[in-house]
């Protein structure tokens, strides 16, 4: 997608500062964190949503949860607890129209998903 800023940060158009990145999966730091440790898991296939994902992208999205976990451990998160989001759609607040997966953590956080 022309116009996706994750696909142009894949691509190294536009920084990205790293943390994973395999031939199927990148992770990175999000520009605006919501918490101390606030990282995005991206498919390097463009996918909008999770709507769009198809039978064959199964293994992807393990593999992304895997990713998630991986960096939760490098960041020292895991231990004491985080958040995997995925947001789909407009109303679900998906900024972005390509498939993410956010790790929050470095913070105690409430129940509440608002």
């Amino acid at each position: 997608m022309e116009d996706c800023i994750f696909c142009k940060i894949i691509e190294g158009k536009i920084p990205g500062d790293f943390v994973f990145k395999d031939d199927e999966i990148v992770a990175f730091k999000d520009i605006h964190p919501l918490t101390p440790t606030h990282l995005l898991v991206v498919p390097i296939k463009h996918i909008g949503a999770l709507t769009d994902l198809a039978t064959t992208d199964n293994t992807l999205m393990g593999n992304m949860i895997a990713v998630a976990n991986k960096v939760a451990r490098d960041e020292r998160i895991a231990d004491s607890g985080y958040r995997l989001v995925i947001n789909s759609g407009k109303h679900a607040g998906q900024l972005v129209a390509h498939l993410h997966i956010h790790v929050l953590g470095g913070r105690q956080m409430s129940g509440d998903f608002d």
